[in-house]
Order: C-alpha cells, then structure tokens, then sequence
C-alpha cells in the first residue's frame, strides 16, 4: 500500500494556484521523492495538496490507504498527526517556549508519556546540531535554529510522511546529511519523504538518494532524471 497516492488531483477553481491539469505520484514506504518547485506559493501549496487541505474538482489524494476527501474530520486531524512537515510556514506559538512547542502535536497524538517524548526530542535535536531542546521563545531563537527545531517537531513521534519545503534547509550545510540520517531510520518504519526544493543546490547533486525525480509547473509534475 503506498504512503501517499495523488491519482489524477486536480485543485477545485479558485482554490490554488497549483497548475490546472490532473497531479498524479505514488510513494511507497521507503522511498524518497525529490521536486523541483521554483514558485514558492505553488510548492506551499503541493504542502497542502499532500495533507487533503486543498478541495479538489477531481481525483483522489490517499494516505495510507484513506481517501482525505472522504475521512471524517477527527480522523483525518490524526492521520495529519503522522505527517511530518518542515516549510517556510512555520507555525510558533511565540508566547509559549520552543520545547511546549515542539511537543504539544506530539501530546496531542500519541500515549507516550512526556518524559519519554522530552527525551527523544532532546536526542533530535542534538542530532539536527542544536544544543539540546531549545527552552527559550521561538522568537528568541535565531532563523537557522528555528528551521533545526521544525526538523524536531517534524521527526518526533511516528512520522509516516517526511514532507520538506523549506528554503533554508539547502542552505544549511550540516542539516541536510542529519536529515537524510534520520530519514533512514524513519524509513525502517515505513515512512516515505518528499522534498520540495526551490534551488539547483540539491536538485544538481547526482549523489543525493532520490528515488524519484519531478518537476512542478504548468503542465504539472513531470518526471525527470538524475543528473550525471
């Protein structure tokens, strides 16, 4: 059974900005999809696309089975909860510290008592080149460190889907290998990942381990080699 199926997606009008024209992808557990997505406002929007928070005029996009058009809204509220994502974005509750931030999803999904998840977000964080898990206001922290707390937030738990779309992270020289470490284990618990870029910085880099390669624009996601 695949991750995520978008069979034949098309966006309802007015909804997106996403091209007019059937989105199709099938991503089984363990495989890493990497797009190119020059627009920021489209690749966002695929984000969303991915999560069944677009309304579409036909096709069906599936996790895990489920039809997201079809799921009723508190169980789609917990499949989204083994959704990780990182994208520019970000949402921080600034009047709470990085570390409540950071785990409340978690809480919210999950039996694992606190303990046990404050320690496992510790041991990501540090594995994402931050300290320890950050305590102060995400406000407090500076742009590289958020993104590297986001990367936290999107691993902790059980992620089934690893979704990346965030400008910085290519940025980031050490991030990017700590990523694809934890995606690896990620993947030995069926997760799948796809990663939105919006430079040549990854896309051109033949040793990255993608299984798939597509380009997003108008004619929608077009399959597209390796480089060599």
């Amino acid at each position: 059974m695949p991750v995520l199926e978008i069979d034949g997606a098309i966006p309802a009008p007015m909804a997106s900005r996403l091209p007019s024209v059937p989105l199709t992808l099938r991503v089984m557990a363990g495989e890493c999809v990497l797009i190119d997505a020059r627009s920021s406002l489209q690749a966002r929007e695929f984000v969303d696309l991915c999560c069944g928070l677009l309304p579409l005029r036909s096709g069906h996009i599936r996790f895990l089975g489920r039809d997201w058009a079809q799921t009723p809204q508190e169980l789609a509220s917990a499949l989204r909860g083994h959704v990780g994502c990182v994208h520019g974005a970000e949402s921080w509750i600034n009047f709470l510290p990085a570390d409540t931030n950071i785990l409340l999803p978690r809480l919210y999904h999950t039996r694992r008592p606190e303990a046990v998840l404050r320690a496992m977000a510790n041991d990501l964080a540090i594995s994402f080149g931050l300290p320890g898990l950050p305590m102060t206001r995400p406000d407090a922290l500076g742009a590289a460190d958020l993104v590297r707390a986001a990367c936290v937030r999107a691993f902790l738990g059980e992620p089934r889907l690893l979704l990346f779309d965030h400008p910085e992270i290519e940025r980031i020289v050490d991030l990017v290998p700590a990523l694809l470490n934890a995606s690896m284990a990620a993947f030995d618990n069926q997760a799948a990942s796809i990663w939105i870029m919006r430079s040549d910085a990854l896309w051109n880099d033949r040793f990255f381990p993608a299984t798939m390669r597509f380009r997003l624009a108008e004619r929608g996601l077009v399959p597209a080699r390796a480089p060599t």
